[in-house]
């Protein structure tokens, strides 16, 4: 069993957090954390992935003689409130093991910053974009020289897009600063081609695979109300057809009395569905979230429903990664979720835990939504999941990253920056002609100097790393904030604004006119 393999202190401080058992994926993982192997977990919500790899980190932390000096601990995830919430679960086991552990992102205080910078925490736990940020300076990138682990969580989130990519480079950029090598580990929930995402994130190097064969049981209704004469009464006072008051009040029906999530395809819906839930029904305690929300009204609607404020939070994909809300009853899918992978990872949010059954809903709102999302469950059952696309050979992060190695090294030969991209995954196949006619490009609009075979920063370099750290494109946005106390709550994009911001215009936002 593998916590007998543990110290007396590490079992000590599991137990009086109350982990006593290991659950499938942690026998799975721990011994091959243990023996030093890098590791990709892959298991549904709720199997306990992020003890499964923290368990045998500390472990391996508690075992070292000579504790290196700096940060030895790097924690990724995709999301600024996947920080917060693993700091908030794991702040006293880390206490009690006498582990300093602290977030950096970009919310990030100076006042933090500078502390961080002065002595760094054993762990630190970030977001791909703030690491960028961190690599290029000299004080914190001095503090990764004794780093030993790296871990990546929620891979299967990164694994098609270009922060994956960005991040699946920054990992090289790591080694080469470092000198050497670390463990990485990767925590993935459930994804149709494991191997792939492994190679993915360990570049050239070998990673063994520890998953779980188990499914999650999942019970899932597919409902498509129909409206009554009742409901053309209501359609008048609601502003909606007579079906959407239908599948308002089948809506209402589900969550009463429960703790639901409601997952909608669209920042939109959940905001229509929720100023029109508690207009019908406003015994029904509901909160929104999304990602044009402020953190503050994010991190209050996650709180609501942690502590049973609220029967259920209607959101995006904001609520699909695994931020810990406690227990769920159901959850509700409103409209077809699309895509097999995607429910898949929704659903898994209820019944949290080994052996627990998943229960879910999706209300439709036509025959062929009702089909499409019939299809998805029945796929969902068999586990045919759709296959992640990989962004192959991005130039636009391949000249990012290239200025950023010439930021790490201030010169640095134009062979061994060749080498370093193309350790990563997704620029395996980058050929030395591609990456030459890339630095001559570079070279000509002075983002870097390249001469002699060797790459150099310019006055360029440094604002056009920094000004493009996320590959996620700019919109501009407009804040929304409260009139009696300046808080904000939110904010609109420009299109938004555009077409229809005049005074006096009465909009939706937090399900609130």
């Amino acid at each position: 069993m593998p916590f007998e393999e543990l110290s007396k202190r590490l079992l000590e401080a599991l137990k009086d957090i109350g982990l006593e058992e290991p659950t499938s994926i942690q026998k799975k993982a721990i011994p091959l954390i243990l023996s030093g192997r890098n590791t990709l977990i892959v298991a549904p919500t709720g199997y306990g992935k992020t003890e499964a790899a923290l368990i045998p980190v500390f472990e391996a932390y508690l075992r070292l003689k000579d504790k290196p000096k700096g940060t030895v601990i790097l924690y990724v995830t995709p999301l600024r409130a996947l920080n917060r919430d693993l700091l908030r679960r794991i702040k006293v086991l880390c206490e009690k093991l006498g582990l300093e552990v602290d977030v950096r992102h970009g919310d990030t205080d100076d006042r933090t910053r500078r502390r961080q910078a002065l002595k760094p925490p054993k762990m630190l736990i970030t977001t791909p974009e703030t690491l960028q940020a961190i690599l290029p300076g000299r004080i914190m990138r001095g503090h990764f020289k004794g780093l030993k682990w790296v871990i990546v969580d929620e891979v299967h989130e990164l694994l098609s897009s270009k922060r994956g990519v960005q991040l699946a480079v920054a990992l090289e950029r790591l080694k080469a600063i470092k000198n050497g090598d670390f463990q990485l580990i990767g925590i993935s929930a459930t994804l149709a081609e494991p191997k792939l995402a492994a190679e993915f994130i360990s570049g050239s190097k070998p990673m063994s695979l520890a998953i779980t064969e188990e499914l999650k049981n999942a019970e899932v209704i597919v409902d498509n109300p129909q409206h009554s004469d009742v409901d053309f009464e209501k359609s008048t006072e609601l502003a909606l057809p007579a079906d959407a008051v239908a599948r308002i009040k089948a809506l209402k029906e589900y969550v009463k009395g429960n703790y639901s999530l409601v997952f909608t395809n669209t920042r939109e819906h959940s905001e229509v569905l929720a100023s029109r839930l508690k207009a019908l029904a406003p015994e029904v305690k509901v909160g929104v979230h999304h990602g044009s929300l402020s953190k503050d009204v994010r991190r209050e609607a996650e709180e609501g429903i942690r502590e049973g404020e609220l029967n259920a939070l209607i959101c995006t994909s904001s609520m699909e990664l695994g931020i810990d809300i406690g227990r769920l009853d159901m959850i509700i899918q409103y409209m077809s979720p699309r895509q097999v992978i995607r429910f898949v990872h929704r659903i898994g949010r209820s019944g949290h835990g080994v052996g627990k059954v998943s229960r879910g809903l999706v209300i439709t709102v036509s025959p062929e939504d009702s089909l499409e999302a019939a299809v998805i469950v029945r796929r969902m059952s068999s586990r045919l999941l759709e296959k992640s696309r990989v962004h192959e050979l991005a130039l636009d992060v391949l000249a990012h990253q290239i200025a950023g190695l010439t930021l790490d090294f201030k010169r640095i030969k134009a062979d061994a920056a060749y080498e370093i991209i193309k350790r990563a995954y997704p620029y395996r196949r980058l050929t030395l002609d591609d990456f030459i006619e890339i630095l001559n490009l570079l070279n000509s609009i002075g983002i870097v100097r390249y001469l002699n075979g060797e790459l150099r920063s310019t006055r360029k370099t440094y604002s056009y790393y920094f000004e493009n750290l996320s590959t996620i494109p700019d919109v501009e946005q407009y804040a929304v904030k409260n009139a009696l106390d300046g808080g904000i709550i939110g904010v609109l994009d420009q299109e938004f604004v555009g077409e229809r911001g005049e005074a006096g215009l009465i909009f939706i936002m937090r399900g609130q006119t």
